[in-house]
């Protein structure tokens, strides 16, 4: 992951007094944002198959996307080492950016392998 020009707190006392405000490098800052959501579609699109083959209906398939999205914050924020100013403008660009596109993609393939079951349906 990529970081902005310095780390630590958001403002820097400069020689005279004067607050100045920390910059972001927009680069890193759209890279960062990729990974976050190249994530999340790419967990989703394993958990959504993963889900469809053990059966999950219903309420259990959204709640085990939940908790998917909430391990997949957990890691992003490990990866970030616990200091998402670093890396991101915000705490919502970790843990909510990605969430409907991901979920999306969790439908879509959560429910291909329940119709692949009746792909071998004989004419009586």
């Amino acid at each position: 992951m990529a970081v902005h020009s310095e780390s630590g707190s958001q403002e820097k006392k400069s020689g005279n007094g004067l607050n100045e405000l920390l910059t972001f490098n927009a680069e890193n800052m759209q890279n960062n944002m990729k990974i976050i959501y190249y994530s999340r579609t790419f967990l989703s699109i394993i958990g959504g198959v993963v889900a469809g083959i053990l059966g999950f209906t219903g309420l259990k398939g959204f709640v085990f996307y939940l908790l998917l999205m909430a391990v997949t914050s957990v890691g992003l924020v490990a990866k970030a080492k616990f200091s998402i100013p670093t890396y991101f403008d915000s705490w919502n660009r970790v843990l909510l950016d990605g969430f409907l596109g991901g979920l999306m993609s969790f439908v879509l393939f959560w429910t291909y392998p329940s119709l692949m079951k009746y792909d071998n349906i004989s004419e009586v």
